[in-house]
């Protein structure tokens, strides 16, 4: 694999022209928008899932699931495509550029008149999703140095305490203005924040060219797509009709054609060939595992809380969006806490150990969730367990990357991690949909609404995924001496520029 050629535009300020500054106004404006930005990606999947049983009774769909899997897919297909131009041309260039496609994506979605169409506008708006690379690494380019460690550890805390807030909020707007209110708080914010970090934001002046892998994207993004429509339709249509069988097959070709280019290309989408080194795959697939099982948990949660409880099938609350929030809040909550104790405890017993114990309390919390949901309390109890182990496996994410995988596939690793991170809970909710639309009980007032069976197999294939991912995270090297013997092989390996073939190197 050549080497990509590094360019400077010496016209763009960047780092060195600010390397003894500090804090200054604008670095702080400029911190505070950014932060608002990535602020709002967090909050993004969480709005859809409260409002996704109004919604779904709105345009009279079971395919609700579809808002958060084509939010997160065409995020998770294009990032790769965005990192590699944001090199080219420029972070905070490439940073307008998503917010502007985002920005149309919120709109459409605001005016939908169609459930497709929203389906459309909820992809677009998933442009947010590399927003946050782009975020951390303009701050590392063009901060002052002082400023950077700071400034990024701000960023990443602040994304995990808008959580708490943000049902109430959500719930507000709802209750109050609709479903189309979330739609149009989104576009308000972007317009607000796009000029201000254009106005407190410099341009990066480094510049790295590299090939950019279409056909790559294009399949995977097709392929993925067609294989969940057929197990989105199957419980409808028929899992032997043809046109489930066409999706299905067809999905799975194109899947097929993709790893077939991605393993021939000089510069793919993503290189597979990494998958070949054990702890990279299994960092890769329990750290998707993670935020799948997380999606399936709050997205089958709003339809188990609001449906009312008088209709007795086995499960339901009766609150409205705004009530929704003592069943969200806490979830929220114990994810903050999950991070802090991953922060407190992860130096002494090491991120190995606190993903164990993370996937143990979300299959736990899924598992009780799945058997038990008659009683309010306790469903509460269920998901503040179930949300401290999701901030303890997303705070043990990180620093299992730099634990168990050596040091020249940490950056690679890291981008093979964030495109799981958003394929897996694209996945996981449209499979447990296709299980709940296997068990629908009734339609009341346009809105289809599951029998207790149901909400018990969407929880429990959440559960599966959390014990499968428990599995992943124990076969992970045990101790930091094992991943430094790989560091080792991977030097040893060669002064190869190429992270694939180090990794064919490592055991």
């Amino acid at each position: 694999m050549h080497s990509p050629d590094f360019e400077v535009d010496t016209n763009s300020p960047g780092p060195e022209q600010s390397v003894n500054a500090g804090w200054t106004p604008r670095v702080l404006l400029s911190l505070l928008s950014m932060g608002l930005l990535l602020e709002l990606l967090s909050i993004s999947y969480m709005l859809i899932s409260i409002a996704l049983p109004d919604i779904s009774a709105h345009y009279r769909t079971t395919q609700g699931a579809w808002l958060l899997t084509a939010f997160l897919l065409l995020g998770a297909v294009a990032s790769p495509l965005i990192g590699k131009l944001a090199d080219t041309y420029g972070k905070r260039r490439l940073l307008m550029v998503c917010i502007a496609l985002a920005a149309v994506g919120a709109l459409i979605s605001a005016v939908a008149p169609s459930f497709g169409v929203l389906v459309i506008g909820r992809a677009l708006t998933g442009m947010l999703n590399p927003c946050l690379f782009l975020v951390y690494t303009l701050i590392r380019d063009v901060f002052p140095k002082r400023t950077v460690t700071m400034s990024v550890s701000v960023v990443i805390s602040g994304m995990g305490l808008v959580a708490i807030p943000a049902p109430f909020l959500a719930g507000w707007l709802i209750d109050n203005f609709g479903f189309r209110s979330m739609f149009w708080f989104t576009l308000i914010c972007l317009a607000v924040l796009a000029p201000m970090i254009m106005l407190t934001t410099d341009e990066s002046n480094l510049r790295l060219r590299s090939r950019l892998d279409l056909v790559g994207a294009i399949l995977l993004g097709t392929g993925i797509a067609g294989v969940l429509v057929g197990v989105s339709v199957g419980p409808d249509w028929g899992w032997a009709a043809p046109s489930t069988l066409a999706y299905l097959i067809g999905g799975a070709l194109l899947f097929v054609a993709w790893i077939v280019s991605a393993r021939r290309i000089e510069q793919p989408l993503i290189d597979l060939r990494l998958l070949a080194n054990r702890p990279v795959a299994l960092t890769t697939l329990t750290s998707g595992l993670v935020y799948g099982v997380s999606a399936v948990f709050t997205i089958i949660l709003p339809y188990m809380a609001m449906t009312p409880a008088e209709l007795g099938l086995g499960y339901g609350f009766g609150v409205d969006a705004e009530g929704y929030a003592i069943f969200q809040a806490p979830f929220g909550a114990t994810t903050v806490l999950g991070g802090v104790l991953v922060g407190r405890f992860v130096g002494r017993i090491g991120p190995r150990v606190t993903m164990i114990a993370g996937l143990v309390l979300m299959t736990v919390g899924t598992a009780a969730t799945a058997l038990s949901h008659e009683n309010k309390w306790a469903v509460i109890v269920f998901a503040a367990i179930a949300g401290l182990g999701t901030g303890i496996g997303y705070a043990s994410t990180p620093n299992l990357l730099l634990a168990t995988v050596p040091q020249s596939l940490q950056a690679t690793t890291g981008a093979l991690a964030s495109v799981s991170q958003n394929i897996l809970p694209a996945v996981l909710p449209v499979i447990a949909f296709a299980a709940l639309n296997s068990h629908i009980a009734m339609e009341l007032d346009g809105q289809v609404l599951y029998s207790d069976t149901g909400i018990t197999v969407g929880y429990l294939i959440a559960a599966a995924a959390a014990a499968m991912a428990l599995v992943t995270a124990a076969a992970l090297p045990r101790k930091a001496e094992q991943a430094a013997d790989l560091q080792a092989v991977a030097a040893d390996a060669g002064t190869s520029n190429d992270p694939a073939a180090i990794a064919l190197a490592l055991p």
